[in-house]
């Protein structure tokens, strides 16, 4: 019974802390982000930031409510890597440990799966 309200509460802030601080506000600016946003892997600004809009919104509201909770980790667990060791790898450490955070919380999301509060079991 403990696991499964400490793993609802451990999708519930990360998952809603993302969505909300992280994607919405690129939903949001979207048109005056996308020629200008970072393009770590050589896609275009503007498919980055779809990729990104897609990881941190929708698939943070998808652990959130506990849908298909392993898989939609997995954007996020790649886009805070790429946070880290590719836009941040320069910067001073304040700014690689915020997305480390992140990837350490949905590895521990990933590996407990979404426990008993969720829509679906996978």
């Amino acid at each position: 019974m403990n696991t499964d309200i400490s793993t609802l509460f451990l999708r519930l802030s990360f998952g809603l802390t993302m969505a909300l601080s992280h994607g919405l506000p690129k939903i949001m600016n979207y048109s005056s982000m996308k020629n200008n946003f970072p393009d770590p892997i050589g896609i275009g600004n503007s498919a980055s930031l779809v990729l990104v809009i897609f990881a941190e919104f929708f698939c943070a509201l998808f652990v959130s409510l506990g849908i298909k909770v392993r898989l939609s980790t997995i954007p996020l667990i790649i886009t805070m890597l790429v946070a880290a060791f590719v836009i941040h790898i320069g910067d001073t450490w304040n700014k690689i440990e915020f997305p480390l955070l992140y990837v350490f919380a949905y590895l521990a999301i990933f590996i407990s799966g979404g426990g008993k509060y969720c829509i679906s079991k996978k």
